[in-house]
């Protein structure tokens, strides 16, 4: 394929490796929570799908862009920064969640892409993109039922 799909792929692996890092602060700093419990469990969910983007990033001859990881790591420390001091149940964990929800549903979405053009590209076939994009929707669902959680004592009035 063309220069797009590296570009595409680059940019889905910087996405996904500052969700990873922002899972990784989120599971330490509510060690022992249910939220760190939550995080832990999706991060290993998250990883997961980073291995098989980097290997098509690979196939398909794009490799990880040392700039792009960059980028990512430097974003997630200000978004660690941002979160720091916080408690389980506030407004900086339902940004978080919410961040991450969104990108979840970017991963479903570039599941889908791939899988609509696998046909047309062979270095892209070989990769089960309906189970990749079954266990986003997943994802997503459960990522989406925390943060509606998380709302409700972050944006509740105090009296």
């Amino acid at each position: 394929m063309s220069e797009a799909l590296a570009i595409y792929l680059h940019d889905h692996l910087a996405g996904a490796s500052l969700a990873i890092e922002l899972l990784k602060s989120m599971r330490d700093q509510h060690s022992g929570a249910p939220l760190g419990e939550f995080a832990a469990t999706l991060l290993a969910e998250i990883e997961a799908d980073h291995v098989v983007l980097r290997a098509l990033a690979e196939r398909t001859g794009s490799g990880s862009s040392a700039v792009k990881q960059l980028g990512a790591w430097l974003t997630e420390k200000v978004s660690r920064l941002k979160l720091s001091g916080q408690s389980e149940n506030d407004f900086r964990t339902f940004e978080a969640l919410e961040f991450l929800q969104l990108g979840i549903h970017g991963k479903w979405a570039l599941w889908r892409a791939l899988d609509a053009v696998v046909a047309k590209d062979v270095r892209l076939q070989g990769t089960d993109f309906a189970n990749l994009i079954a266990r986003a929707e997943l994802q997503e669902a459960e990522v989406e039922h925390r943060r509606l959680e998380v709302a409700q004592v972050a944006f509740s009035s105090v009296n």
